[in-house]
């Protein structure tokens, strides 16, 4: 500790055990916990206490004081903890009997202030601080603290009562480590005193008739197995799993949840590998006994094992597949075989035998979810579609994968929810009338089904599904929220569907799908709902982005009146849509697919640039111009036709916007345009990866003191320059970097034996120049300028300044103490370091 802050302890701690002083808030109280952890982790607690006993008479007066602040007095408990993790401290406080005071039963548990929770969690803290060694264990054991933490697990504060179990979890390791860790077959007799007295707690627990009591020990279970992967983990499951399988035997089963956290934590231990043969007994009767709505999440937790017994794997997979099947059975098409008829509008109907049906008989359990209710239908929907798109990407996958059965119960979901599935029995007509324009549902399926694009399906079935998804964008009853996920799901399709070399990337039947795709979207950019519009428009730049370039694609896209509604968009009164309309149309533009070709047409084509521009300049949200300048950027690398006509009258117009504009990242957008526009005049940044080979320099694109003069033509410099004082921190940082890379670009070409501008006559007051607001127009600076304040800049330096964070000055442990001072008034003028 600096002598600065031991100077200022004493009049600190004064401070905390005055009552009539104004405390600092929890913030400064956790700040200076977190600075005394660090003090102790480098010194010695004892002889940190030894030099400041005002320490010692904290701890000691916090307890006789009634009128204390809850918080001082929850830190004097933590900060005691801190100190006596080192036993030879703990040894000198026990000799106070500071500890007994502090965390005994004659403690703060009899005061008015324990019914505070933060006091109750600091005692937990404490504790958890303080038990480190053996001493310490003696200590819980003699004091009764073990006793208080069984009661402080039912507390009414659920941050105290996960603490108390997680405190619990600690002190058993604790206990166990030495010997016992390479014994697993220790005796109930052999175990140490503080591990018997807690298995003996769980092990009463999991008797209980209480499930809270039951979810206490379950939770403490499944925190050990998950921590601890000592031998003697082993021995404790030996000892409780008879208990844990009474559990399942039970009607209901208690603490469901927790159960399954438990045999899912002990089957991942590496303790135990795969030849458990009793613990897999349990998973499976678990399996057949849990309900649908617990009995999900073990499934998937068993299918997402790498070593599983393989008929455990397989009833698992049933057991996640079963509400699907449910739904398949209340809806497939009679008379015939099993089977669903995935039919779309115009085309015909493909059967998909589902597989799902196969040897799998109604479960009671699972249908009687089903028709319970409205939230406990869809609820259970929901998460079979969830934990079965969790399953599909992972490699230990159930193989072969069902993908037909699947896509048909997809689809069949989303039939219900639209209205046009066929029931066959009272199941379905139920299911009919319950799941009916269930927008949850519907974007889980959604979800579900867009997944599901990753599989391989023949192409007459991805044809029906797109058909399908065409339908849900169609539907008048389609929510803003089901038609962006059907958007995602069409898109994800349409990048899966098979490819043929005749069609040029796209499918052979994608050209029509398309023509009727862009019909629909033509109706969604009309909508009255902006979030419609949003989405359809992001929908239409993605499928431009990706297959702008096919002639097909071109072809649908331009005999649809899709550009021209996009370019209205423009327009639109809400700014998250003029955005989406900026980026799609800017889009378009680049790929060149522009609304058919007319007088009118060609005057929108041409003022494309010009509405860009206006919009930039003029609007008066920060979305769209946001927007315009990620468009600018991306035609500037890309070498779009509208400005590469006359690039530096471009970057010049769009630069003195951006630096005008009040929005930081509009400004960091041009900044970033900038350096494109660097690279592209002064050639590309040079590698610095050390193990690449060093090839020869090519040579420059055109001479330095020529690319200089183009760079100050555009007034980058002065946008630069400027931005590196700016107040927001990321513009001042681009701005940085981009200096940074004009500093490396002039050294490669002196590399090349390329003489610099004759710098040696200026002189340049950067502070003077750009620091302040640029109200008068500048004449295009020089090369020469331009070099010299380059050489005049510490570009590193400001770099490392400016990666540090804002309080990086006043975060030192004596501004701290200064501040928590000044808040009680024992510090007069500036002394004081408040910010």
């Amino acid at each position: 500790m600096d002598l600065e802050c031991s100077r200022l302890l004493p009049a600190l701690c004064a401070v905390l055990v005055d009552p009539r002083q104004p405390v600092a808030d929890d913030t400064c109280l956790e700040k200076l916990l977190d600075w005394f952890k660090t003090v102790t982790e480098g010194e010695s607690s004892l002889l940190l206490l030894q030099e400041h006993p005002c320490l010692v008479e904290l701890l000691s007066h916090v307890l006789k004081l009634q009128d204390l602040s809850p918080g001082v007095l929850s830190f004097s408990l933590r900060l005691a903890g801190i100190f006596a993790a080192q036993e030879n401290c703990f040894q000198y406080l026990q000799q106070g009997e500071l500890l007994p005071e502090l965390f005994g039963e004659t403690g703060p548990l009899g005061q008015a202030a324990w019914a505070v929770p933060t006091v109750r969690s600091g005692w937990i803290q404490g504790l958890r601080s303080l038990a480190q060694h053996p001493s310490a264990l003696h200590f819980l054991a003699d004091h009764g603290a073990v006793d208080t933490i069984f009661s402080l697990q039912g507390d009414s504060s659920l941050f105290v009562a996960s603490a108390a179990s997680q405190l619990l979890v600690h002190i058993l390791a604790l206990s166990m480590r030495g010997g016992a860790e390479e014994q697993p077959c220790l005796q109930g007799d052999d175990w140490p005193t503080c591990a018997q007295k807690i298995m003996g707690h769980v092990e009463e627990s999991l008797c209980s008739t209480a499930t809270p009591k039951v979810t206490q020990a379950l939770n403490v279970l499944t925190t050990t197995f998950g921590r601890c992967q000592s031998p003697w983990t082993e021995a404790l499951w030996v000892r409780l799993s008879a208990r844990v399988a009474c559990l399942i035997e039970r009607d209901p089963i208690p603490a469901a949840h927790s159960l399954v956290d438990l045999l899912l934590c002990v089957a991942r231990s590496p303790v135990f590998g795969s030849s458990n043969g009793n613990l897999w007994e349990m998973v499976a009767q678990a399996l057949s006994c849990l309900g649908p709505t617990h009995v999900g999440p073990l499934a998937l937790g068993i299918l997402k094992l790498e070593h599983c017994p393989q008929a455990l794997r397989t009833q698992a997979f049933q057991v996640l597949l079963q509400p699907l099947a449910c739904v398949l059975k209340a809806t497939v098409q009679a008379p015939g075989p099993p089977g669903l008829l995935l039919r779309a509008k115009g085309t015909r109907a493909v059967a998909i035998t589902p597989g799902l049906l196969d040897g799998m008989a109604d479960d009671a359990m699972t249908v009687d979810a089903l028709l319970a209710s409205k939230s406990s239908c869809a609820g259970l929907l929901c998460r079979t579609l969830a934990h079965l798109e969790e399953l599909q990407p992972l490699p230990q996958r159930p193989s072969p994968w069902p993908q037909v059965p699947l896509l048909g119960a997809a689809v069949t979901v989303l039939r219900l929810c639209d209205g046009s599935a066929t029931p066959v029995s009272s199941v379905g007509g139920h299911l009919c009338r319950t799941l009916a324009g269930c927008v949850r549902v519907q974007r889980a399926a959604l979800d579900f089904l867009g997944m599901l694009s990753q599989g391989t399906s023949p192409q007459e079935l991805v044809m029906q599904v797109l058909a399908v998804l065409l339908e849900c964008l169609e539907s008048p009853g389609s929510s803003p929220t089901v038609l962006k996920k059907a958007f995602q799901a069409t898109f994800r399709w349409l990048l899966s569907s098979p490819k043929t070399p005749s069609c040029s990337g796209l499918g052979p039947h994608i050209p029509q799908f398309l023509r009727e795709l862009f019909l629909v979207l033509q109706k969604r950019l009309c909508s009255p709902c902006w979030e419609v519009r949003d989405s359809a428009l992001e929908f239409l730049t993605q499928l431009s982005r990706h297959w702008g370039g096919e002639a097909d694609f071109s072809c649908a896209l331009l005999a649809s009146e899709v550009p021209e509604l996009a370019w209205q968009l423009l327009q639109d009164p809400e700014s998250y849509v003029r955005a989406s309309a900026v980026t799609a149309t800017g889009q378009l533009s680049s790929r060149g697919l522009h609304a058919p070709t007319s007088p009118q047409h060609a005057v929108a084509r041409q003022s494309l640039l010009r509405e860009l521009l206006r919009i930039l300049s003029t609007d008066s949200e920060g979305f769209p111009r946001r927007a315009v300048m990620q468009v600018f950027t991306e035609w500037l690398r890309d070498g779009h036709a509208d400005m590469a006509r006359d690039t530096e009258q471009f970057v010049a117009t769009v630069l003195q916007l951006a630096s005008q504009d009040l929005d930081w990242e509009v400004r960091v957008q041009g900044l970033e345009l900038a350096l494109v526009f660097l690279g592209q005049t002064l050639g590309p940044p040079r590698t610095h990866c050390p193990y690449a080979v060093a090839l020869p320099e090519a040579a420059p694109a055109r001479p330095l003191t020529e690319a200089l003069r183009a760079l100050c033509h555009v007034r980058l410099f002065d946008f630069a320059f400027r931005a590196l004082f700016d107040c927001d921190r990321p513009v001042a940082q681009k701005s940085c970097d981009l200096l940074l890379f004009l500093r490396d670009k002039i050294a490669s070409y002196n590399s090349l034996g390329e003489a610099n501008p004759n710098t040696n006559s200026v002189e340049v007051s950067p502070w003077r120049r750009w620091a302040g607001e640029q109200t008068q127009p500048q004449e295009d600076q020089e090369p020469e300028a331009v070099l010299a304040m380059l050489r005049s800049l510490d570009l590193e330096g400001l770099q490392s300044t400016l990666a540090e964070s804002s309080d990086h000055v006043e975060k030192s442990p004596q501004s701290l103490l200064q501040d928590m001072l000044a808040t009680g008034g024992f510090l007069q003028g500036d002394e004081a370091d408040c910010y």
